[in-house]
This record gives C-alpha cells, structure tokens and sequence, in this order.
C-alpha cells in the first residue's frame, strides 16, 4: 500500500507541474548549449585516500556550433602540453613528450583526474535520455526541496547502451532548470557518483557551472572539486581546434 500512495503521489504532481519530463531535459540543453564559442580556465583539485592533494590546471576551449573542443593541459609539469581535442565524433590524446596523436573514447579520463572527455562535451539529455514512467506510461516526476531551492526529482535512463551513465537521478531547480545535483549509476544499478553544481555564471542566455563537486560514491572518501574561471566568449579561430594547433603548442 504505502508503495501505491507514493507512485500516485509521483503522477499528481507531475499533474500539478502541468511540463512533461522531456520538457524539463529540453530546457536543460537550451541552457547548457552556448550561442557563442567559450574559453575558461579549469581547475581541479582531486583528493584521493591515502594520497597527497593533487592539483590539474587546463585551458578550455569550446565551440558548440562546430561540435568541438580542445583541453589544453597546463599543470601538473609532466602533464604540461598534453592535450585532447574532438572534432564531431573523432576525439585524440596529444602526448608532447612523443608529439604523437593517439585516437581515444569519450570515456577516456583526463590526466591525472578521474574527469573524462565526456565531461566536457556540449550535453544533449534530451535526445540520450527518457524519464522513468510508471506502468500507466507516466513520466515519475517529484517536486521537493532541495537545500533552500524547489526542485523537480526525477530519475532518467538512457536511451542506448553507448551513454556514459545507464541511469542518472537529477535535482533540477523548479525556477531556473539549472541541475543542482546528479547521481550516476552503472547498469547494475550502483551509486557511483554525486555531483553537486555550486555556482552558475550566466554566458549570454546560456548558463556554465563554475564550482562542481564530484564525490566517488564507489571509493570511498575520493572527491574532486571543478573550478572554472576566466570564462570568455570571443570568437575562437578555426586554427584552434586543430592538431597542428597543439603541435605547435609543444615547439
């Protein structure tokens, strides 16, 4: 019984909301995607157990309309030159010490962090992802709190096998539709990590996360803080998103 009453108390609110699940991930990647081409400065700060406090700077650039971007390792110094690039659906690890390209995943974590290049690529939820309906074919949706801030509570399941996350739970604000938390999950139904979006900078009419925290809910007591700073929205040349760009980066 007390499994019925929340199932239905998921279907009257989503009646209450009067928006469908599609139309929340929709609104999430008009805020996600940039109109112009954006360059920030990355910081993360990886915290694993056991280990000493490491630090990763990088420089990144991205160009939405191009479907492309360029990381640009700058610390730490054995890392310094290394880079990836994507171009459409082609993604290389630039190694300086070899001056080689190596073809990578999506997948493929960035330097020393457990970030991957997934990561950074421009987000399409609404085309990778549906949000869990019940037997009627309902979309389960749950407006509640969050912190200070009223949000819809739903979870989401990919609409293939080649998304990096089978099953994600978003907390995204009811006002701004700007996720404040995620959970990912492996196809078994794991909890492997929490995101948690601090703050937003307002890029035109598009928003970029500036402070994310990741906690590895796998191992234990890792986490990650994302710090994004110096975000600019000049035109990026062609040149940039190039191999030979990063080649001569290493001259």
């Amino acid at each position: 019984m007390k499994k019925i009453i929340i199932i239905a108390g998921f279907v009257i609110s989503q009646l209450i909301f009067g928006i469908t699940g599609q139309e929340i991930l929709k609104n999430v990647d008009d805020l996600n995607s940039l109109e112009s081409d954006g360059t920030a400065k990355v910081k993360l700060t990886i915290q694993e157990v056991g280990q000493a406090l490491k630090i990763q700077e990088m420089l990144y650039y991205r160009q939405d309309s191009s479907d492309s971007f360029l990381i640009v390792i700058l610390s730490p110094a054995n890392e310094k030159g290394n880079g990836y690039l994507k171009n459409g659906d082609n993604m290389w690890l630039y190694k300086k010490n070899t001056r080689t390209f190596q073809f990578i995943n999506s997948d493929e974590t960035i330097g020393s962090s457990d970030a991957t290049a997934d990561d950074f690529e421009e987000k399409k939820l609404s085309k990778e992802y549906n949000v869990v309906k019940d037997k009627s074919g309902k979309e389960l949706i749950e407006e509640t709190t969050l912190g200070e801030r009223t949000v819809y509570k739903f979870e989401v399941k990919g609409k293939n096998k080649n998304v990096k996350d089978p099953k994600r739970i978003y907390w995204v604000d009811k006002e701004t539709f700007l996720p404040l938390k995620v959970q990912n999950f492996s196809l078994s139904g794991t909890l492997m990590e929490t995101i948690e979006f601090g703050a937003y900078k307002k890029i035109d009419n598009s928003f970029m996360a500036t402070k994310i925290r990741v906690v590895d809910e796998f191992e234990k007591g890792n986490k990650t803080l994302v710090e994004i700073s110096d975000i600019s929205t000049k035109k990026i040349p062609s040149t940039i998103f190039t191999k030979a760009y990063l080649e001569n980066l290493s001259k």
